[in-house]
């Protein structure tokens, strides 16, 4: 499969040194070193990118956008095969690409220290701001739905009444838990109905580990685009909220671990919004912590729905797997309520102490 893929590109496997990186749960990634230089090779999950095309469409549109009116900024594109595609299928395996590995560049799979997340937020929400003159219905669909908590909340109900009963039982405590969350999908609902939030291009999975970093922990770029579509802000920021506070990754078994780090989300604050404020609206601005609430609360339903459906979509490796992720986002929603008086007061005292960012706003 490798063999046949990199010779697309004039890359010989036996002339290879081959690592596989990466912690993500749906596309597989290897690192590619030929002749002394490094690539990135990605096999496209098509059970989950159900149309290929349409990422490379989006890629190809956001790097003419950027190139005509952010030339300076570093966006990583596929490197052309021989016959000058893009993207290459292969019968049986799916779509592969091939990237240029940025030398010297640092990649993190967690949060070490609050510069970290300061720069891995200042990079997402300068990516978004750069490409906020771009129509959003110019962008593919490249999964339906995707952080429509209305549907997966939909899903989990239905997982509940048509899932594998004996894991229903299993996980009894944790469904009544969530299900008394409801105002959070309550809240989506009401927000989406009175167009409260704009779309603008977004990211949809803004990890550590999509940031490009240099050795002095500055910010490069993003990276891992195949997600990009029109969204709202709270997907964004949501999704560094959920990975980024807590000390722990989903993967963690031990609750005792997981907590809010007060001053990652500080940080989280003042790095998007110091590429961000002019763009978002003191409306939007005032659910910067409901964003996180949004996003750990689906995440919840998600992994418990694919536990209840025999684990079908982010798939298991071990029994328990997803029960386990489940619970790991259930008790970092707890943490999160927990302080979200105090997290929205730092939103407010970082607007009110910081000329670069703007005027405070009132909840």
């Amino acid at each position: 499969m490798l063999a046949t893929a990199l010779l697309n590109y004039g890359i010989e496997l036996n002339l290879c040194e081959i690592t596989t990186i990466g912690s993500g749960l749906i596309n597989h990634t290897w690192k590619i070193n030929f002749q002394n230089k490094n690539y990135i090779l990605q096999r496209i999950n098509s059970d989950v990118f159900k149309y290929p095309q349409h990422i490379d469409d989006n890629i190809l549109l956001l790097s003419n956008y950027l190139k005509m009116y952010s030339p300076e900024y570093l966006f990583v594109s596929p490197i052309q095969s021989l016959k000058g595609d893009s993207m290459v299928f292969l019968e049986g395996f799916g779509f592969f690409r091939l990237f240029p590995f940025i030398e010297s560049s640092i990649t993190y799979t967690a949060t070490e220290n609050t510069k970290q997340s300061y720069e891995a937020a200042k990079q997402f929400g300068k990516f978004t701001r750069m490409l906020s003159g771009l129509p959003t219905n110019k962008l593919k669909i490249v999964i339906s739905d995707f952080h429509n908590l209305s549907l997966r909340y939909a899903q989990f109900m239905e997982a509940i009444k048509k899932g594998n009963k004996e894991r229903s039982i299993i996980a009894k405590e944790m469904i009544s838990y969530l299900l008394a969350q409801k105002q959070i999908l309550e809240d989506y609902e009401g927000l989406i109905h009175q167009n409260i939030f704009t779309k603008r291009v977004t990211h949809y999975d803004t990890k550590i580990s999509n940031v490009l970093f240099n050795e002095n922990d500055e910010g490069i770029c993003v990276i891992d685009l195949d997600t990009i579509m029109p969204g709202y802000f709270i997907s964004d920021v949501g999704d560094m909220i959920r990975t980024y506070v807590c000390p722990v990754t989903e993967e963690e078994k031990d609750t005792s671990k997981i907590l809010i780090r007060e001053a990652h989300f500080e940080a989280i604050v003042n790095g998007y919004l110091s590429e961000m404020r002019d763009e978002l609206n003191d409306r939007e601005i005032k659910y910067f912590v409901y964003a996180g609430k949004f996003m750990i609360y689906m995440q919840a339903i998600r992994f418990l729905t694919d536990y209840l459906n025999n684990d079908i979509y982010y798939g298991a490796k071990y029994e328990t797997h997803n029960l386990v992720r489940a619970n790991n986002q259930m008790e970092l929603l707890k943490a999160l309520i927990e302080k979200e008086i105090l997290l929205n007061n730092i939103v407010i005292n970082t607007l009110e102490n910081n000329p670069r960012i703007g005027s405070a706003i009132s909840y």
